[in-house]
């Protein structure tokens, strides 16, 4: 039993490097049936869930969802498949609206989205390390992670050239 996971990939997307494996090896016929936990799981829009059931099937491989626990093989299991994976989509949808306006709400209001802009001397950070202090001395004088540092020379190239 082979088992296909896609971790920190969005299943928004209809390429993933689990999934494509996963369908990469039915056309190699290295299985006879798929099990999800959900239908959920595989695909998050109705068109591409369908297009992922239609290829399983057109190379006779069954599909199982533990939680809905639907024989995929008839045409009223399709039928059922297709709507909840139309509620599942539109659910995802309604979650992505939500966060959208809570975020144009926080935004009139003037509350700060995201993280907070780093409280800085982003000119002294630059030249500290310019002047030839290593890239932990300067972490620790300025109280700023590497990564920020790297980030805040990188941006004044870009900005200003290599001359600050």
């Amino acid at each position: 039993m082979q088992e296909y996971a896609d971790h920190g990939v969005s299943g928004t997307k209809a390429r993933r490097p689990a999934l494509d494996k996963l369908l990469a090896d039915a056309h190699r016929g290295r299985f006879d049936v798929v099990a999800v936990w959900s239908c959920d799981r595989l695909a998050r829009s109705t068109k591409h869930f369908l297009q992922v059931l239609d290829e399983l099937n057109g190379l006779g491989i069954q599909f199982l969802s533990q939680r809905e626990a639907i024989d995929t093989d008839g045409v009223l299991g399709r039928a059922i498949l297709t709507v909840i994976s139309a509620i599942a989509e539109l659910e995802r949808s309604l979650i992505v609206e939500r966060v959208r306006s809570g975020m144009r709400l926080a935004k009139l209001e003037g509350r700060q989205i995201g993280r907070a802009r780093l409280d800085v001397d982003r000119e002294q950070v630059v030249l500290d390390r310019r002047s030839g202090m290593s890239l932990t001395q300067v972490t620790k004088k300025h109280g700023i992670s590497t990564a920020s540092v790297c980030r805040l020379m990188k941006e004044s190239k870009e900005n200003f050239g290599s001359v600050a």
